[in-house]
């Protein structure tokens, strides 16, 4: 008898903490997972928390299928790429027609676009879900990005909504367009988070650095700066890592984490997909490179040996320098993510909300803060614009700007590695200018026989009358 509003396949962390979330919204859930004894492991977890009588538990998979009421929505939360493929290949003899597969993983985007293809003809609908929050998120509330069959999103929808973060009422769950929009969107997401998480950390390198402050004080500093404009998720857990203590030695945990950062691949696709579409994500970029640099941690050690350790004297920036810049730095990461979001709207035809994006990253997501608000309402009135032209961002950025220079110009001299903030002071300043340098660029272009330009005022090919002693 198939009593199960929805089905979900895959009981590691997140998906067992889905499942949950969805069970204490009073809908009934059937479950699978290759391993039997997963099964066994949550049917005790949902029992405890008194949600057991959600829960149909289903080791075979036919009877997990069947457990559902039709039309099916079944989410798989397995590890991404050749998994997913297999997956879907076990399930297509069991669905039937207007049944949906819901991918709630970190897939490609072109994946989920390649098998929306695929399944769309056989009458089986495919949801590439984004769901950003982590494992907290995931059992209480996410920020949920779809994109897909919009048929079957609508039969998903009562689930995705109710199991969705909340931000004054409103769910933060949105259906964003077909094919791979929803795994697009979670994508730049997580490169903006990239850039958010490198700004932090090098911020907190000129704390530690140039103004000598230990751990504590430091986290003092993020948890004063969550009160104000930098209010986010993650300045606050920054004022928690930096404030916990190694219980065994006394010391700040921190100080005891080696300092290699590892990547998933997300930010490294949200800067691929960028640079595909000719959109600059400079902030981005520089995150994914900053990781790359940290994972080789031997490397780094050897060349300190032979340059001898950065020459790192007091600086005179202060806390509200820092403050700034990283206001400034996030304004900047955040247009940059949203401009490629707009690009890539305009070459897939997927027509994405910029405004609406905003309001379902206010809250459960990793990159929530109090500006998103702002942006929303921002995109809501002037359509697709790079937010450092709408006037609410332009008035902070003009407050905030200075000190970004400041401290990007403090920590070129005082040696301190600041890849993205110095990244994203130079697309301000490059966005900024009438009149850039790209005219060399051209004039050499054209030299060497690679391309024509254009003359102010009147275009023209001028190849081949570069005075003939050039050159030689």
């Amino acid at each position: 008898m198939s009593t199960a509003d929805i089905g979900l396949i895959g009981l590691a962390v997140m998906g067992s903490n889905l499942a949950l979330n969805i069970a204490e919204k009073g809908y009934t859930i059937a479950v699978h997972n290759r391993t039997a004894s997963k099964i066994d492991d949550f049917v005790v977890t949902a029992k405890e928390q008194g949600l057991d009588g959600k829960v149909i538990p289903k080791a075979d998979l036919t009877d997990f299928i069947q457990a559902i009421k039709a039309p099916r929505s079944i989410i798989i939360m397995v590890k991404a790429g050749k998994p997913v493929d297999e997956m879907i290949e076990q399930l297509l003899p069991l669905l039937d027609k207007g049944d949906a597969i819901i991918e709630c993983g970190n897939s490609l985007f072109t994946d989920t676009q390649r098998r929306f293809d695929y399944l769309k003809p056989k009458g089986i609908g495919y949801l590439g879900v984004g769901v950003s929050g982590g494992e907290e998120g995931a059992r209480h509330g996410p920020s949920i990005m779809v994109g897909g069959s919009k048929e079957q999103w609508h039969n998903a929808e009562p689930v995705l909504t109710a199991i969705a973060a909340k931000f004054n009422g409103e769910s933060c769950c949105a259906y964003l367009g077909e094919g791979g929009a929803g795994h697009f969107v979670k994508t730049i997401h997580n490169g903006i988070e990239y850039g958010d998480m490198q700004m932090i950390a090098e911020v907190y390198g000129v704390m530690r650095d140039g103004l000598g402050m230990t751990a504590g004080e430091c986290a003092d500093v993020f948890k004063e700066w969550n009160k104000g404009p930098l209010n986010s998720y993650l300045i606050e857990i920054t004022g928690h890592v930096l404030a916990a203590v190694d219980g065994e030695s006394g010391k700040p945990l921190v100080e005891l984490i080696l300092d290699k950062a590892g990547q998933k691949g997300t930010g490294v696709w949200s800067a691929i997909a960028a640079q595909q579409m000719g959109v600059p994500a400079t902030a981005i970029e520089g995150a994914v490179a900053a990781r790359s640099i940290s994972s080789r941690k031997d490397e780094r050690v050897a060349a300190e040996a032979l340059y001898g350790k950065p020459n790192r004297a007091k600086t005179d920036v202060t806390l509200a320098d820092l403050e700034q810049a990283l206001l400034a730095g996030k304004i900047v990461s955040y247009a940059q993510g949203f401009a490629v979001i707009a690009k890539a709207s305009e070459e897939n035809g997927w027509a994405l909300p910029l405004a609406t994006i905003a309001k379902i990253w206010r809250a459960g997501c990793i990159i929530r803060s109090r500006f998103l608000d702002q942006m929303s309402e921002a995109y809501a009135k002037g359509g697709n614009v790079n937010l450092l032209v709408v006037p609410d961002f332009v008035a902070l950025m003009q407050d905030a700007h200075p000190s970004l220079r400041k401290v990007v110009a403090a920590a070129a001299v005082g040696e301190f590695p600041m890849i993205c903030l110095s990244a994203a002071l130079s697309y301000f300043d490059s966005y900024r200018q009438a009149r850039g340098t790209a005219n060399l660029i051209q004039g050499q272009r054209d030299f060497f026989g690679a391309h024509g330009f254009e003359i102010v005022g009147r275009s023209t090919d001028l190849h081949g009358t570069w005075p003939s002693t050039l050159g030689k």
